[in-house]
């Protein structure tokens, strides 16, 4: 075994490695959430995934946008299959491994030439709409910051990538079309990485510089790989591998439908029949630190876990928000930031975890980074729900943490809170007498 397989092996544990790490810290941190059983109707659930996260139903909605994120998504699914001969050239010192198929594996690299092409072609319209036209969802204030430099990251490094696999392709062949390199191997033609050659102007170099180029367009390729692996588990690109997961638990119900808390539903039934014992609330503990049960969300651990799911799923594509009827009218609720203040929040909470060893109350809550005013602004319409292309539901959290600010702060809006005045003494919303109700209908 060489040297260069040495540094692989250990270069592709050390990658395995720090990615299972991150992944079970996030694994842990989504967790932290409440208790939920979604098992149900899996029929329905294994269609829905194949149909919005495996067919990408929800994208093709927008054309241009849906039509790009087709290529990218299948460029990055089947050239993984390149990847598979790189592991093996790169552990046993081979090149070229799967070659012996001769006209197939030739097919094959051809097709994935085509879609890298399609792949850096789609990464560059995408940072274009990003950076010169600015579409208005990109430049929205959520993604000052790192959010907006993330998202450019990895397009850069998508483009990047698919730069070293097809001058890697056009070195090798310019090489072999004056001397064979590597006695084991026979490159034919491909369709792409010639003409890349012809314009590089590779027919200037010599073939040792041609298979220094080669060399290095390789270890790139690889190691850019094995780092974006790693970058994923850190950035809104864990949808990536969130996607399928997030939509197979994705709500089956009706999505005006309120969902009850157990806890005030047995509260009501015990207050009906006395022979119905009221709920027993036992605290529990989440992360070494014994919980309550709330009224509604203050913080991560009052959501289930798959609105956290939800949180870290998040593509930050801000579908949800530019068809929120609330945001378009200049309020100050914007969808897409609930589910990055979540997924932020939870982040914060992982962290002090990790620091601790076990979760101990900072000072802040879910509520530090979302205000009063951007979750009454929610008309609960679910267009956001609706337009995400992954399934998440940032009504769901709104909800949740408006009850907490209702049931356990006393805190609403002054119209809300007479319509709640006028329930509790006339057992409707309107501030007339139960026995004047139907003066309305009355001919007289």
């Amino acid at each position: 075994m060489g040297i260069s397989s040495i540094v692989f092996i250990v270069l592709l544990v050390g990658a395995s490695w720090l990615f299972a790490r991150n992944f079970m810290r996030i694994r842990r941190n989504i967790l932290l959430g409440r208790d939920v059983t979604i098992n149900d109707r899996k029929g329905e659930r294994w269609a829905l995934m194949a149909r919005v996260a495996l067919g990408q139903s929800k994208m093709v909605v927008r054309p241009v946008a849906g039509f790009l994120h087709i290529i990218v998504y299948a460029g990055f699914v089947i050239i993984n299959i390149e990847v598979l001969e790189i592991i093996i050239d790169g552990v046993f010192g081979t090149h070229r491994v799967l070659s012996f198929m001769g006209g197939f594996y030739d097919f094959l690299i051809g097709s994935f030439e085509w879609l890298a092409l399609g792949v850096w072609l789609a990464c560059a319209i995408f940072l274009v709409r990003r950076n010169i036209i600015k579409l208005k969802r990109f430049v929205m204030k959520e993604l000052d910051g790192w959010p907006r430099t993330d998202a450019n990251l990895i397009l850069f490094t998508e483009i990047a990538l698919m730069s070293a696999f097809l001058l890697m392709n056009a070195a090798e062949i310019e090489a072999q079309s004056r001397v064979e390199p590597w006695a084991d191997t026979i490159i034919h033609q491909f369709p792409i990485s010639p003409v890349i050659a012809s314009v590089a102007a590779f027919h200037t170099l010599d073939v040792s510089t041609l298979m220094l180029i080669e060399r290095i367009c390789w270890w790139f390729h690889i190691i850019g790989i094995l780092a974006f692996l790693n970058y994923l588990v850190v950035s809104k690109h864990l949808h990536i591998l969130l996607a399928f997961p997030n939509v197979w638990y994705s709500s089956l119900k009706p999505k005006t439908e309120i969902i009850n808390m157990d806890r005030v539903t047995g509260e009501v039934k015990s207050m009906l029949d006395p022979a119905v014992p009221p709920p027993v609330v036992a605290p529990h503990t989440v992360a070494g630190a014994e919980m309550t049960e709330r009224f509604g969300a203050k913080d991560v651990f009052d959501l289930s876990w798959k609105q956290l799911m939800d949180g870290m799923t998040c593509t930050e594509c801000g579908r949800c928000t530019s068809v929120c009827p609330a945001n378009l009218t200049g309020k100050l609720l914007s969808p897409r930031k609930i589910m990055m203040d979540t997924r932020d929040r939870l982040e914060e909470v992982g962290k002090v975890i990790d620091t601790k060893g076990k979760w101990e109350e900072d000072g802040k809550s879910l509520h530090s980074r979302i205000t009063e005013e951007e979750l009454w602004a929610c008309t609960t319409c679910n267009a956001c729900t609706e337009a995400c292309p992954v399934n998440i539901d940032p009504v769901g959290i709104i909800m949740d943490m408006r009850r907490y600010l209702v049931m356990e702060e006393s805190k609403t809006r002054p119209a809300l809170a007479n319509m709640l005045t006028n329930v509790e003494n006339n057992g409707a919303p309107w501030q007339m007498a139960q026995a004047d109700r139907l003066k309305w209908a009355d001919p007289a």
